[in-house]
């Protein structure tokens, strides 16, 4: 039920003047920190991160937002009429402007001659889970959602197979009849929706088994994704028509597909670059040697210069990771760390020794510096 949900807003940590940004920023701390890869068996957190994606799905979506911000959960619930098949111009079902014309001689041109007007569908969201390799690359995966189709076995028309609507001998097929009101002001002639057919200017004497006289049938859906090169955690893929069928001829609605991607363990993210940490001898970083550097598309050679430093960044051109729009790649900034040897034997600490006496301080620049701004002026 609507009523035992979470407010949205509530639920993402912003309140309604959050912008785009803010809301989407709220929704990937959250997502990333309930995810159902980072609690294993967690069942409150699988539950947490449901209500966030059920969340941010309406918050993201402008006209869905709107919608939650003047009617709550019902706005966006199927069930209510909100985000599904049934009217929700108004309160109670009806519409202001009928009401209007209805004094002002409005005729023909209230909602209820809209209703057989083409609708399209509604966007449906989605989420999927993908390695960082296959975010980098690309590819194709399959999720399973449910969404309205029309219905097969009467091709939408409602009517059992080999039967078909009928007009309605009312209205005319019209949808509408006009009634005549005696008020305080005099005689007033109005439109109002046909009882005979609800509305629709047709009436189904057989209706379809499958569909119930609906036109349409919820469906569990198996489709294959294809996912673009160089995505992003957070990104969303649009396959458009998979969404939601449309009335009376209206269109299929689009379905939204959030991607999360799992962390690497080498390699870290920021736009199109990636970072990552690699470790080298003392003696490497004393003397400079040609070392092994991972890259997304294999290891490559890589020659450091003697007396390189801790903490020393290198940038690899070109080897990062290719935008979606062009072919254009980012770069791999690699930071050289120099690991210190532990666990020396004697022999190796002797060697050290000598090694520190043939030195002195002459080759530590760094030292030789701090050390003069500290006892440069006693001395």
């Amino acid at each position: 039920m609507a009523d035992n949900k979470r407010d949205y807003y509530e639920v993402l940590g912003v309140d309604k003047s959050s912008d785009e940004q803010t809301i989407k920023k709220a929704y990937r701390k959250l997502a990333k920190q309930y995810h159902p890869d980072m609690n294993p068996g967690d069942q409150e957190a699988e539950k947490k991160f449901k209500e966030i994606n059920e969340a941010y799905a309406v918050l993201s979506d402008s006209e869905k937002k709107a919608r939650y911000d003047q009617y709550g959960h019902a706005g966006v619930d199927p069930n209510m009429g909100g985000g599904g098949y049934g009217d929700f111009g108004g309160f109670g079902g009806f519409d202001f402007g009928d009401i209007f014309s209805s004094f002002f001689g409005g005729g023909g041109q209230s909602s209820y001659s809209r209703r057989n007007a083409p609708e399209r569908g509604d966007d449906l969201r989605a989420h999927i889970t993908i390695s960082f390799e296959e975010a980098v690359f690309g590819c194709k995966k399959e999720i399973t959602y449910n969404r309205i189709e029309m219905c097969d076995e009467c091709s939408g028309s409602g009517a059992q197979k080999g039967t078909s609507a009928e007009t309605c001998k009312t209205c005319g097929g019209s949808g509408q009849v006009r009634v005549t009101q005696r008020t305080a002001l005099g005689m007033f002639q109005t439109t109002k929706a046909c009882d005979a057919c609800g509305g629709k200017g047709k009436i189904i004497k057989s209706p379809c088994t499958n569909c119930r006289g609906t036109g349409y049938v919820r469906v569990k859906k198996n489709l294959e994704v294809s996912i673009p090169v160089g995505v992003d955690d957070g990104n969303t893929v649009i396959v458009r028509n998979m969404g939601n069928a449309g009335r009376n001829g209206g269109g299929y609605g689009d379905l939204y597909v959030t991607v999360s991607v799992r962390p690497h363990t080498v390699f870290e993210r920021n736009g199109y670059d990636i970072y990552c940490d690699v470790p080298v001898t003392f003696v490497e970083a004393a003397l400079g040697a040609e070392i092994d550097i991972p890259t997304l598309e294999g290891k490559i050679k890589y020659t450091i210069p003697e007396g390189t430093q801790t903490d020393t960044r290198f940038t690899l051109r070109g080897k990062g990771i290719q935008s979606p729009r062009s072919k254009n790649k980012g770069d791999l900034i690699f930071r050289v760390i120099v690991e210190v040897p532990k666990g020396l034997s004697g022999a190796q600490k002797d060697a050290l020794k000598n090694f520190a006496e043939l030195c002195g301080n002459s080759n530590y620049s760094k030292k030789e510096s701090f050390m003069k701004k500290i006892f440069g002026k006693e001395k």
